[in-house]
């Protein structure tokens, strides 16, 4: 199916049909649909270095060059080295009690505190929430994952990895 602009914009946005997106979804990609997507998210950004690659809702791997890559928030905050977990640079907080899970979940809704703790990463520059965890308390950060940046172009796109090798 091929995509253009406006309707990945809408995508984007939620602002498509459920039976539009489940036909996107379900269709053969286009060629092209990654570059429309990453011009469309850099028209959205305020700072000039060219994302390499989407990392999650808010978030950017972006080259600043000479084969130097770092996660980046839409505000242009950096939180470090994509290969580093980017979540040691966020703010958190940890809702770790009956009364601060109270706060987001109805009564008896919640896991039990002695077992579960939600702990929330905010942007430090804009304090956007990027992503919430669920996992036992004292669990360690848990880093997502690692792209393979040069892989991904090579192999995918067919193309020299944006801003030298990583």
């Amino acid at each position: 199916m091929k995509v253009d602009p406006a309707m990945l914009r809408d995508l984007l946005d939620e602002r498509l049909p459920r039976a539009q997106v489940r036909a996107i979804q379900s269709a053969y990609k286009d060629a092209d649909r990654f570059d429309k997507y990453v011009a469309i998210l850099q028209q959205r950004v305020p700072w000039p270095e060219p994302i390499v690659l989407p990392f999650g809702e808010h978030l950017y791997i972006v080259a600043k060059g000479a084969g130097r890559y770092v996660i980046k928030c839409d505000c242009g905050q950096e939180l470090g080295d994509y290969r580093s977990n980017w979540k040691l640079e966020a703010l958190i907080n940890v809702r770790a009690t009956p009364a601060e899970l109270a706060e987001i979940y109805p009564e008896k809704m919640h896991g039990h505190p002695d077992y579960n703790s939600l702990r929330e990463y905010f942007c430090p520059g804009c304090l956007t929430l990027l992503e919430v965890e669920a996992v036992p308390p004292g669990y360690p950060v848990i880093h997502d994952f690692l792209p393979d940046l040069e892989g991904f172009y090579r192999d995918w796109l067919g193309r020299e990895l944006p801003g030298g090798p990583a």
